[in-house]
């Protein structure tokens, strides 16, 4: 579905990515893991095309992303990001927040957006909050909102930076739990996180990212358990016997 290809980044002098390649299939879960600075963020949004790549391409079902003609609003639509700042547009209910995109995007119907949006906030258990602003919600809430809406989307794969850093230690679970039932009825995602145990458990690949490249790529089981690069055993040391 999606192929990064020799991707690099570079902000001025600092070289962020380096020679990047991987490939996100139907159905999986890639979770990418590494410290803070190793250039994971940076990675998601040159995918969301939010951050133009220095060098290398990124295709989507084929097609290149960027370009004269590209449709960037179309792409996003199929290609979803949630953020760990929710991101949600504070001038908007949360049903308004879910429909926004399908209608000025897709150009659903209201009535028809107004169903599916309904139907994704339940899905996230936020249909009782359908006419709270976001700054009534708790940081559990807004992100549990900031998914459905990115489901309203009917998204091919969705992008997850960090969704869980910003909340409160009992709101991660919350989150994650949606996250779990996501990837248990065949969502394909890529998800950037620190929560070891949920990427040991549910994701199907892990990347290890140090200094800007892919230092490892294997299933979990691999990459928590036998490690062979010494930087992704030093990373995981505090899990490997969990």
């Amino acid at each position: 579905m999606l192929q990064v290809r020799h991707l690099s980044k570079r902000f001025g002098a600092h070289i962020v990515l380096r020679d990047i390649d991987f490939s996100i299939s139907r159905g999986d879960v890639i979770c990418i893991i590494g410290a803070s600075g190793s250039g994971k963020s940076t990675l998601l949004r040159c995918i969301d095309h939010l951050e133009p790549p220095t060098a290398g391409s990124i295709l989507y079902r084929g097609q290149p992303v960027g370009g004269e003609h590209f449709q960037v609003d179309r792409y996003r639509a199929k290609v979803g990001m949630v953020f760990q700042s929710f991101n949600l547009f504070a001038n908007m209910n949360v049903l308004k927040n879910c429909m926004a995109g399908p209608v000025h995007v897709l150009h659903t119907s209201r009535e028809q957006a107004r169903a599916q949006a309904l139907t994704y906030l339940k899905k996230v258990g936020m249909a009782a909050y359908q006419n709270a602003r976001p700054d009534q919600l708790s940081g559990g809430q807004k992100q549990r909102v900031a998914i459905a809406r990115a489901l309203c989307m009917h998204p091919d794969i969705l992008l997850f930076d960090e969704p869980t850093s910003a909340l409160d230690p009992q709101m991660v679970g919350e989150v994650l739990a949606v996250m779990r039932q996501l990837a248990a009825e065949g969502m394909t995602m890529a998800v950037v996180t620190h929560e070891m145990q949920f990427a040991r458990e549910v994701s199907s690949r892990v990347l290890f990212m140090q200094d800007g490249i892919i230092a490892e790529d294997g299933t979990p089981q691999q990459i928590f358990e036998h490690p062979q690069n010494p930087h992704t055993r030093t990373f995981l040391q505090r899990f490997v016997h969990r």
